[in-house]
């Protein structure tokens, strides 16, 4: 896993401006209160000599602002765009080496998980963390060579499709599937997520 980057995509939590589908059904200072204590849990849970985790905030002035986020952990913006375009950006503008992308929203995810993502990435050139909704928690690419343009374009985010889409854009690519975990989106997943431990 040499040279290998995680990166942890992350809005700053302020009530109406983060987890705004949760928000909706347990309310707006609650879902950003839930998102700010889960993301301190991750970041602790994730942190590995094995590779390099690295925030990418939103919004971007804000979130490299932002104090309650561990200082030692470098930032980039995210910039604007939909999801596919800032996740295309930060996979073309790293520096060489695997790059693993997650959001900030799983709560089950752990070191072991990470690992297991960069190790596919050994005989596969991209890999995907499916969710149980038809998305995904976790992407990675070798970007062995270049990453391609129409990588994450087209994809019909927040929908059943988006692994699917995600996987179609990039073709010719070996893809291995990695864990299924659940994100938390909705007040079901958040009761499901807390049943389970």
């Amino acid at each position: 896993m040499r040279h290998a980057k995680l990166v942890v995509m992350l809005k700053v939590p302020r009530a109406g401006r983060v987890k705004t589908r949760l928000g909706r059904e347990i309310g707006m200072t609650r879902a950003a209160w839930w998102f700010r204590h889960q993301v301190k849990g991750l970041l602790r849970r994730i942190e590995d000599p094995r590779w390099q985790t690295i925030l990418a905030v939103a919004p971007d002035h804000d979130g490299m602002a932002f104090r309650r986020w561990p200082a030692h952990l470098t930032r980039l913006p995210q910039r604007r765009g939909d999801l596919g375009a800032r996740m295309g950006r930060l996979m073309r503008g790293l520096s060489p080496g695997p790059v693993c992308i997650i959001g900030g929203d799983i709560p089950g995810v752990t070191r072991a998980h990470i690992a297991r993502a960069f190790k596919a990435l050994g005989d596969h050139e991209a890999v995907f963390g499916p969710a149980p909704d038809g998305g995904y928690w976790l992407v990675g690419l070798k970007r062995s060579g270049r990453v391609p343009p129409t990588a994450f374009g087209g994809v019909r985010w927040s929908s059943e499709h988006a692994l699917a889409d995600s996987m179609a854009s990039l073709p010719g690519a070996r893809i291995a599937l990695t864990d299924t975990l659940q994100d938390v989106d909705t007040a079901e997943d958040l009761r499901r997520i807390c049943a389970s431990v």
